[in-house]
């Protein structure tokens, strides 16, 4: 489809020199996720509005944070860039704008994809425009844009060489999404560019569709919400909300409880229970919140349920330099999160295999 046919009125711009049409990713052929009522709602929101005002406050404001989101399509275009719009500027004292509000570009299809270049706004900017990827004319190739993990935003355009066409993307293996719910670690805090968070390092091993669950500091297992993502279409569900429960006996109250509430409403959906990564900050801690989400397995399991799975988070950061993997003790830099992927992966392959 040729990019005149999709919006006559696409205005040509230059960046870094070269002259571009810029196109709204929200509109086919291209092809957004990330955002399971975006259909119904036009909004780049990971929650329905109306569910919004029974979360707590952090879900509230963090439902806006498009973690988890991409944009997919095929192009004949020699340039690729993206203009986004951001909710607010984006600064963090231990994440970097690459990270939490940028937007990183992978080419390839299939499990094939590879990382081209990140579009990372400059101090206080909510409006940017960045040419991603260069290349030769009139060779038809796929692209994956990876949205930013902890800033939301009002809009995204796709910059291609006009009169160049472009087409739907290759479908996923995995149409229906992993769906990961958790705190700010799911989040993707604090990679350095969406890509490298866990999340989506899985996704793409596997091929799979997405749904970014990660609410920082305000993921603490309410039924409210398990409901919300019982109610949504999906291959795999991955928990691992641990960090935000207050206490132990916070996780112990609400962790079963979660699980009977997705089991009851989505009785064939493997579930993949996971304990914080960070394990050697405070031992005691760490084992007592291990033992009740075992807990939770293991009477899953003795009950007769076969698509229940349990990973231990003292595993998550390997067995050597455990502590070069965060940047503040907690949260997983690009190596904590390559390695919690890895530990992850074969759980979750078993997991894909009962669909």
């Amino acid at each position: 489809m040729a990019i005149e046919s999709i919006d006559p009125n696409f205005r040509l711009e230059s960046v870094d020199g070269q002259e571009l049409a810029f196109l709204d990713a929200t509109l086919p052929p291209f092809h957004l996720t990330g955002f399971p009522f975006f259909a119904q709602e036009k909004e780049f929101c990971r929650l329905p509005k109306a569910e919004i005002p029974a979360m707590n406050s952090g879900v509230q404001g963090l439902a806006w944070h498009t973690a988890g989101g991409m944009v997919r399509f095929r192009t004949d275009s020699p340039r690729v860039a993206v203009r986004l719009e951001l909710r607010a500027p984006g600064e963090m004292n231990h994440m970097p704008r690459s990270g939490s509000s940028g937007c990183d570009l992978y080419l390839g299809a299939g499990t094939n994809k590879r990382f081209r270049k990140t579009a990372i706004p400059g101090p206080g900017v909510k409006e940017f425009a960045s040419l991603l990827w260069t290349g030769k004319a009139g060779e038809w190739r796929e692209f994956t844009l990876n949205l930013p993990l902890y800033n939301g935003i009002r809009s995204i355009r796709v910059g291609l060489a006009p009169k160049s066409e472009v087409a739907a993307p290759t479908p996923f293996a995995v149409e229906q999404p992993i769906l990961f719910y958790g705190s700010s670690i799911t989040q993707g805090g604090c990679a350095s560019r969406p890509g490298n968070a866990y999340t989506h390092i899985l996704a793409r091993w596997f091929d799979a569709n997405l749904v970014n669950y990660g609410f920082s500091g305000s993921a603490r297992g309410e039924q409210e919400m398990a409901k919300l993502i019982a109610s949504i279409p999906q291959s795999v569900m991955v928990y691992d909300y641990d960090h935000n429960a207050p206490n132990a006996d916070h996780l112990a109250a609400t962790h079963a409880a979660f699980f009977a509430t997705i089991r009851a409403a989505l009785p064939k959906l493997p579930v993949v229970m996971v304990s914080r990564p960070d394990f050697d900050n405070n031992l005691a801690d760490s084992r007592a919140r291990r033992d009740i989400i075992k807990l939770t397995f293991e009477q899953a399991k003795a009950a007769g349920d076969r698509r229940v799975f349990f990973v231990d988070g003292e595993t998550l950061f390997g067995t050597s330099d455990r502590d070069a993997c965060t940047v503040d003790g907690c949260h997983p830099n690009d190596l904590g999160f390559m390695r919690m992927a890895e530990a992850i992966k074969a759980t979750l392959g078993r997991a894909l295999a009962m669909q």
